[in-house]
C-alpha cells in the first residue's frame, strides 16, 4: 500500500459486487447516473456496509471518512479493522475520503480520527464479526461459542472443519445495521492493536515516489492560475486580454466578478499568462493598523459571550483578596504555511462534477461546491488524495473551488496549483487571540479566585467560506469559522472561585479557520503561563503547585510520572543560571487535560537564552502522554514529535505581517519557520492504558509547548514572555529591563 492512488488501484482490481468493481479509468472519470445506480453502496453511519466489505478473494476493504494527512491514520484504521475481524493487516485495504464510497464521519480534525472515526469502524467490524460467526455456526450446526477465528478462517475444532470469510460473505453485502452492543474483542487478546506497525507509505515519502495531489493528473486537463487582487478587498475594474496574446498555449481567460483566472494547455503557459495579464483593480486599505492590532481586537464589537466556567463567586473573592495578580497575553495571527502549496483537479462532465482534493473535509467540500455551482449535491463527488502539509483548514478547499469553477466553465478537467504567495497571503488564518487573566490570593498565599477573559472571534460551526465563491460572488457560507477556539479557556485546577468568559468578536482581520490545536494552544499558553506566575509569586515549585490544585487522579499520576521521567528537581522558578558567554539556562513545565475531557499531556522544556542576540534555543522536550488505548505506539510518537516541532516553530518564529491592504508575509523569507538544526531532542514516555478507549494524540501535545517554553525562559532569565511568537527583539527588550 505505497500510496493513496495505489491503494485505490488495488481496491479496484480486487473489487467484487459489494466493493464496487470498476476499472481505473472509471475511477479517474466521472460516472454516469446509470452507472452510479448500478454500483451504489451504503454510506450511512448506521450501516456495516458503509464501513467495510469482504471480497470474494478473502480480502477486506475499509471505507473511512477520516483521512490520512500524513498522520498515520490509515495505518491505525487498518490495525483497528484487522484486529477486530481477526485478519492479517496485509489483507486490509483502506479507501478514504471518497464521498461516493465512504461515510461522512465529519472533518478530519480535532485529533478525533481514531477517537471517533476509528471507534465507529471498530463497532462496525465487531458487528460484521458477530454475523460471520453466526453464519458459520449455522453452517456447522453448532454454537458460535465453539468456533475460533484465525486470519479470516472460522474453524469448528470439534469436527476439524473450517470456512473462510470469503466463502461465507465474499462479494455480498452484510445488509446489517451497526450494532452498538456487538461485543468487542478483549484488549488482553490483541495481537495487532497496541503494536508498533511501520507505516507503509514512509518509504515512498522519503524517496519521492509518493503520489501527492500536487502530482495527480488526468488525461486532457487544462492548467489554471488565479490572478489575486493586490489588496484583500479590491474590486476588479478591467482586464486587458491582449496583454497575453503572445503566449502560446493559452486556452481562455475567465472573469467572474472579482474572480480572474487564466487557463492553458501547459502549466508554464498558465504561469506566464497569470504574471503577464494586465488587470486594473480598485484601491482598498481597510485592514487594521498592525502596530495597533491588540487595541483593534479589544475594541471590536462583541457578538456574544460564552461563559466557559463559573464556580463559586469570583468577583466577591477578588474583592476580599489580600493580593491580586494580573497579566495580559496575546497570540499572533498565523498561517498554515503548508510546504506544498494547495492544489486540486476538477472535471465537470454530463452535469456532474468530480474533484480530486487534499481537503480534510471532503463531504463538507462536496456541499460547498454544489452550493457554489448551484448543482445537486448528488452530482458532486470529492475524492481525497493526500496533500503536502495541512494541519487545519488551509487552502486546499479553495484550490478545489478554483478548479471546480473553471472546470464547470469549460467542461474539461482543470488542475489548479497555487503558488507560494497564494498560499501565504490567501489561505485562511489562525486568529489573533488576546487574553486577560487575574487571580486573587489570601494572606497565606492560597489562590482564592481565578478570572479569565478571552477575546476571540465568534464561530458558527459552518465550513470556511470558499475564496473563489467570495471573489466571484457566488452562493456561499458567510459565517466566521475559526474552530472551537473557546476550548481550554476553563482551567483544570480546583480553585474555589473560577470564572472564565470568551468575548466572541463579530469580526476578525482575515478569513479565519482552524489551525492545529485551535484555541486550545492559545488559551493553554495563557493559563499555564499565568499559573506559573502564581506559583512563583507564592515561592512554590511549579509542579507541586499544579498537583496541589488538581483533584483529578489521572492528571496527578501523569505529573508525578513527568517528574520522574524528566528528572524534575523541585525549584522556585526564576532561579536562573548563566555562563560567561551570557547564555541563560532554565526549565519550564506545562500540563493539559485536553478540553477537560480527554488526553492528558505534561511537558518539561529545557531552554537556553542568549542575552546578546535574544535567541531562544530549546534543547530538549520531555513529554509524558496519556491518550488511553494506544493503537500504534510508533505512530503515536510520530504525532507527538511532529506536534512539538511544528509548535516550536509557531512559538518562536511564526507571525503573519500585514499592511492596511494585504498580507506582507508572502514567502519563507518574510514568514520564517523552524529549520532542521533548531530541532530539539524529544523524549517521550507513553502511558499505555489498553483497556481504556483511545483519545486523540497530536493536538493535545501542541497545546502545551508555548507555555512550557515561556515558563522555562522565566526560570532561565526572570522575564515573562506573554506575547507569541517569542522573537529575539521581544526577548532583548524584556532582558533590557533586568
Amino acid at each position: 500500500m505505497p500510496n493513496s492512488m495505489n491503494t485505490r488501484r488495488d481496491f479496484l482490481r480486487r473489487g467484487g459486487v459489494l466493493v464496487v468493481g470498476f476499472s481505473l479509468v472509471d475511477h479517474l472519470r466521472p460516472a454516469s447516473t446509470k452507472e452510479l445506480r448500478q454500483r451504489a453502496k451504503p454510506v450511512a453511519l448506521d450501516e456495516v456496509d458503509s464501513f467495510l466489505a469482504v471480497t470474494a478473494d478473502e480480502n477486506v476493504t475499509v471505507y473511512s471518512g477520516k483521512v490520512d494527512l500524513g498522520t498515520g491514520v490509515r495505518t491505525a484504521m487498518t490495525q483497528i479493522a484487522a484486529e477486530e475481524l481477526d485478519v492479517d493487516m496485509a489483507r486490509v485495504t483502506v479507501i478514504q475520503g471518497d464521498t461516493l464510497l465512504t461515510p461522512d464521519q465529519g472533518l478530519t480534525a480535532g485529533s478525533l480520527s481514531v477517537q471517533v472515526g476509528g471507534m465507529q469502524l471498530r463497532q462496525a467490524a465487531a458487528t460484521a464479526r458477530q454475523r460471520l460467526l453466526t453464519e458459520a455456526a449455522r453452517h456447522f450446526k453448532c454454537s458460535a461459542s465453539s468456533l475460533v477465528i484465525d486470519n479470516g478462517v472460522i474453524r469448528f475444532n470439534a469436527s476439524g472443519k473450517s470456512i473462510t470469510y470469503g466463502q461465507l460473505v465474499g462479494g455480498k453485502p452484510f445488509s446489517l445495521h451497526v450494532d452498538g452492543n456487538a461485543p468487542l474483542k478483549n484488549p488482553d487478546s490483541y495481537t495487532i492493536v497496541g503494536k508498533s506497525i511501520r507505516r507503509p507509505e514512509i518509504e515512498a515519502n522519503v524517496t519521492g515516489k509518493f503520489t501527492y495531489v500536487q502530482d495527480f493528473k488526468v488525461p486532457g486537463m487544462l492548467h489554471g492560475r488565479v490572478i489575486r487582487p493586490p489588496s484583500m478587498g479590491a474590486t476588479l475594474l478591467s482586464v486587458d486580454e491582449s496583454s497575453v496574446r503572445g503566449i502560446s498555449g493559452i486556452f481562455k481567460i475567465v472573469r467572474r466578478d472579482n474572480f480572474l483566472a487564466v487557463t492553458a494547455e501547459t502549466e508554464w503557459a498558465a504561469i506566464k499568462a497569470s504574471q503577464q495579464l494586465k488587470a486594473k483593480w480598485s484601491q482598498w486599505a481597510a485592514l487594521p493598523d498592525e502596530s495597533r492590532l491588540w487595541e483593534h481586537v479589544r475594541a471590536t464589537k462583541v457578538a456574544k459571550e460564552d461563559i466557559t466556567s463559573n464556580v463559586g463567586d469570583t468577583p466577591a473573592a477578588l474583592t476580599r483578596a489580600s493580593r491580586r495578580l494580573k497579566a495580559t497575553y496575546d497570540f499572533a495571527i498565523q498561517t498554515h504555511g503548508s510546504i506544498g502549496p494547495s492544489c486540486a483537479v476538477a472535471e465537470f462532465s454530463k452535469g456532474k462534477l468530480t474533484c480530486w482534493t487534499a481537503s480534510q473535509a471532503t463531504h463538507s467540500l462536496r456541499q460547498q461546491l454544489a452550493q457554489m455551482l448551484t448543482i445537486p449535491e448528488a452530482d458532486v463527488r470529492c475524492i481525497y488524495i493526500e496533500g503536502a502539509g495541512c494541519y487545519g483548514r488551509n487552502g486546499h478547499e479553495d484550490a478545489a473551488g478554483d478548479a471546480a469553477l473553471l472546470a464547470h466553465e469549460f467542461g474539461r478537467p482543470v488542475r489548479v496549483q497555487w503558488m507560494r504567495a497564494d498560499e501565504h497571503i490567501w489561505d485562511p488564518k489562525g486568529v489573533p487571540t488576546l487574553i486577560d487573566l487575574e487571580a486573587g490570593l489570601d494572606a497565606t498565599d492560597e489562590v482564592i479566585a481565578w478570572h479569565g477573559e478571552f477575546f476571540i472571534p465568534e464561530g458558527a460551526g459552518a465550513p470556511v467560506t470558499l475564496l473563489p465563491a467570495h471573489l466571484a460572488q457566488l452562493p456561499r457560507s458567510t459565517v466566521l469559522e475559526p474552530g472551537n477556539i473557546f476550548q481550554n479557556s476553563a482551567i483544570p485546577y480546583n480553585f474555589a472561585n473560577r470564572y472564565t468568559v470568551c468575548h466572541r468578536l463579530a469580526e476578525t482581520p482575515f478569513r479565519p479557520s482552524w489551525i492545529r490545536s485551535p484555541g486550545r494552544m492559545q488559551n493553554t499558553f495563557a493559563n499555564e503561563s499565568f499559573l506559573d506566575e502564581l506559583a512563583a509569586s507564592c515561592g512554590s515549585d511549579p509542579l507541586e503547585f499544579r498537583v496541589r490544585h488538581l483533584n483529578d487522579a489521572r492528571g496527578i499520576e501523569l505529573l508525578r510520572h513527568l517528574a520522574r521521567f524528566a528528572k524534575w528537581e523541585p525549584r522556585q522558578a526564576g532561579s536562573r543560571t548563566h555562563d560567561s558567554s551570557g547564555v541563560f539556562r532554565g526549565r519550564g513545565l506545562a500540563y493539559i487535560h485536553y478540553e477537560l475531557v480527554r488526553t492528558y499531556v505534561g511537558v518539561v522544556a529545557d531552554v537556553e537564552v542568549n542575552r546578546t542576540s535574544g535567541d531562544i534555543r530549546v534543547k530538549r522536550f520531555s513529554i509524558v502522554h496519556d491518550c488511553g488505548q494506544i493503537i500504534n505506539p510508533d505512530g503515536t510518537r510520530n504525532q507527538i514529535e511532529g506536534s512539538v516541532v511544528q509548535t516550536l516553530s509557531r512559538t518562536l518564529r511564526e507571525e503573519v505581517k500585514f499592511n492596511r491592504s494585504t498580507v506582507t508575509s508572502r514567502d519563507w523569507a518574510t514568514y520564517p519557520i523552524l529549520r532542521f538544526p533548531e530541532i530539539p531532542e524529544i523524549e517521550i514516555e507513553l502511558i499505555s492504558r489498553p483497556n481504556e478507549k483511545p483519545w486523540g494524540v497530536g493536538e493535545a501535545t501542541a497545546a502545551v509547548v508555548p507555555s512550557a517554553i515561556s515558563n522555562a525562559v522565566f526560570d532561565a532569565t526572570g522575564i515573562r514572555l506573554r506575547s507569541v511568537p517569542f522573537k529575539p527583539e521581544k526577548v532583548k527588550a524584556a532582558l533590557a529591563h533586568l
